[in-house]
């Protein structure tokens, strides 16, 4: 077999679009919000379009700076999107999440790409901004879910302690769901490429290993740090929710 890469026709690619057309359709009569099913897909389409000539320009670029730049909007955009469950106190905690993220992902990333991958040179774009994206992807999840139910937990004045431990478990459970499931369930998106685009599931098989052990680790690692951070301010609001029936 010859290690190639398909190339979708954009003809082809339409008809990709024929199954999501059924499902508007059906949203559509039966009255539900089929418009919003229609924006998120057009956004899909345009924010990609977009990603993909913006990559193939960073790539072409080979700038440390501008893939510094990227990584940097990368922390800052996941650590206001991680709080968008809280989001009344969403001010309050951006520090403290944006702080958590930038440990628990920065070091992953630093770990995989400088001692694992030996990039050469260390910013190598094509292999950094796509494993820093499923690196922080995997940090703002987990920080959003551990930010969500420490705030439930607080506000039905369970102890901080007791309450952070239930946050850390919650955050956890998708990434250690998708440890379970690998390879029984899905072969996930890193596999999966390399595989059709012609790479032994050998080879395949160890990136694969290398990306869900780096996206455990740096959404425990960030999810820690953030519960860790946010405790003088939980502390606050338990005191402020006991103090107001009397």
């Amino acid at each position: 077999m010859k290690n190639l890469v398909l190339i979708i026709p954009v003809f082809n690619l339409a008809l990709a679009f024929v199954p999501v057309l059924i499902v508007v359709g059906i949203l559509y009569k039966w009255s539900l919000d089929f418009g919003n099913a229609l924006y998120a897909v057009s956004r899909m389409l345009v924010q990609l379009l977009l990603v993909g000539y913006f990559l193939a320009y960073i790539f072409k670029s080979d700038s440390a700076w501008i893939v510094i730049s990227v990584l940097a909007v990368m922390v800052v955009a996941s650590s206001w999107i991680a709080l968008r469950t809280v989001n009344d106190k969403r001010r309050k905690l951006f520090t403290k999440a944006l702080c958590a993220i930038t440990i628990g992902g920065g070091t992953t990333l630093l770990l995989i790409t400088q001692v694992v991958l030996d990039f050469q040179p260390w910013y190598w774009p094509r292999y950094m901004i796509p494993l820093a994206g499923m690196i922080f992807a995997g940090a703002m999840n987990s920080v959003s879910l551990a930010s969500e139910r420490l705030d439930a937990e607080i506000e039905r004045n369970v102890h901080f302690n007791k309450a952070r431990s239930t946050a850390l478990k919650a955050s956890l459970i998708p990434i250690t769901n998708s440890l379970f499931a690998v390879g029984l369930v899905s072969l996930p998106g890193m596999m999966t490429g390399q595989v059709l685009s012609g790479v032994s599931p050998l080879i395949a098989a160890r990136y694969q290993i290398m990306v869900m052990c780096m996206i455990f680790s740096a959404a425990g690692i960030s999810s820690a740090c953030f519960l860790s951070l946010v405790k003088p301010h939980a502390k606050d609001f338990m005191l402020n929710e006991r103090q107001e029936p009397a």
